[in-house]
């Protein structure tokens, strides 16, 4: 039964970085329209890691601004979602601190990959935030991924990640 469900999260991310892989190549309708199919199997209660995957990349192939703030917020909700429901466990089972076998709850098996998108998911609404014309909101949404982006790695996404953070930094100033 888990292998199943393994198998089935394969699939939705397989699915994902498939609309992912049509939006980068240039298809951007055909991304949305994926993605929106996606989404709505997915509904509200679906996989966080999925939803916050899902509405990060469907942002991107938004034409208009407002839209996209919104599947950024969507995308930043999702992943919110993965940490109050791993808080609400660390009080909770056979696991929490105080008890026999105690200890910190067990983190959830996605939190590291929606931990590692913080970063880009602020630097996204920090651009959201710019292009509608809302500074003191992108400025609030650039400290925080410059924070969030502390705990990436010294790899090509971490410093890409930063490298963005400043250049929209740079953006933000000469304004």
């Amino acid at each position: 039964m888990v292998e199943q469900q393994d198998a089935s999260d394969d699939a939705v991310m397989t699915r994902i970085g498939q609309a992912i892989m049509l939006l980068h190549g240039g298809d951007r309708e055909e991304a949305r329209n994926r993605f929106g199919a996606l989404w709505s199997e997915l509904g509200a209660d679906g996989d966080a890691l999925h939803r916050c995957t899902l509405a990060h990349y469907m942002a991107d192939t938004q034409d208009d601004p407002g839209d996209e703030l919104a599947w950024d917020l969507r995308a930043l909700t999702a992943a919110e979602g993965l940490r109050t429901a791993e808080g609400q466990g660390a009080a909770e089972g056979p696991r929490a601190a105080g008890q026999p076998g105690g200890g910190p709850a067990a983190e959830h098996r996605d939190t590291p990959a929606v931990r590692a998108f913080y970063p880009s998911l602020h630097l996204n609404l920090a651009a959201d935030y710019l292009k509608l014309q809302r500074p003191d909101s992108a400025r609030i949404h650039l400290q925080r991924a410059r924070a969030a982006a502390e705990s990436l790695a010294d790899d090509g996404y971490g410093g890409g990640v930063r490298a963005a953070i400043d250049r929209l930094e740079l953006r933000m100033r000469e304004q």
